[in-house]
């Protein structure tokens, strides 16, 4: 079982076609990949009351409750909700480095979703964000020249990026980590589970 995994998706972002109808809250809860389990659905998606019945469906299933940031003009209202943590798509742009200082700010974990893959520069990041080593992304690129510089910078999470059942794992991101020799951070202690009579 993973120590945690924070950054899953599932039927509640409607809007991305990688989510499979399969990937379920219940279904995440029945593999239990993890011992701390964090859904980020896609907060474009999770407007108004959408937002309430969402974070109910995770507080049911005793998961933490994150969102993940795509576009810099949906920070204000990320900043809006009780969060327990944001995961944010930083690309290379002043707006999107100040949109992150903001959010570390507010006290609630960053995590810098899949970095490589959308070009953050990691010089103009705050060192208070936690890195992400994404599953879904980090084989795409030169993993070591991109995050050996940093290593003393930031902390590091891994990552499943999870949109469908079969991608509830981490084994691309911790054996990059492994290479790396990083330790993860753990953002959170385990949730008691809900005894089943």
């Amino acid at each position: 079982m993973l120590p945690q995994d924070l950054h899953i998706h599932t039927v509640f972002s409607t809007g991305d076609s990688s989510v499979v109808p399969e990937q379920t809250l219940e279904l995440i809860a029945a593999v239990g990949h993890a011992e701390i389990t964090g859904i980020s659905d896609h907060i474009e998606y999770l407007s108004g009351s959408i937002f309430d019945s969402y974070a109910a469906a995770l507080k049911e299933q005793g998961f933490r409750l994150g969102a993940e940031i795509v576009n810099k003009n949906d920070v204000d209202y990320a900043l809006e909700l009780p969060l327990e943590y944001r995961v944010f798509h930083c690309y290379d742009d002043q707006k999107c480095y100040k949109a992150a200082q903001r959010m570390v700010d507010s006290g609630t974990p960053l995590i810098i979703a899949h970095p490589m893959a959308v070009g953050t520069n990691l010089s103009r990041i705050p060192p208070e964000c936690i890195v992400e080593i994404n599953n879904r992304y980090v084989w795409r690129n030169d993993w070591d020249s991109f995050y050996t510089p940093w290593m003393d910078r930031f902390n590091f999470i891994f990552s499943s990026d999870a949109h469908q059942p079969n991608w509830l794992n981490q084994n691309v991101a911790r054996y990059v980590g492994a290479q790396l020799g990083i330790r993860e951070t753990l953002l959170f202690g385990e949730r008691k589970k809900k005894s089943v009579a």
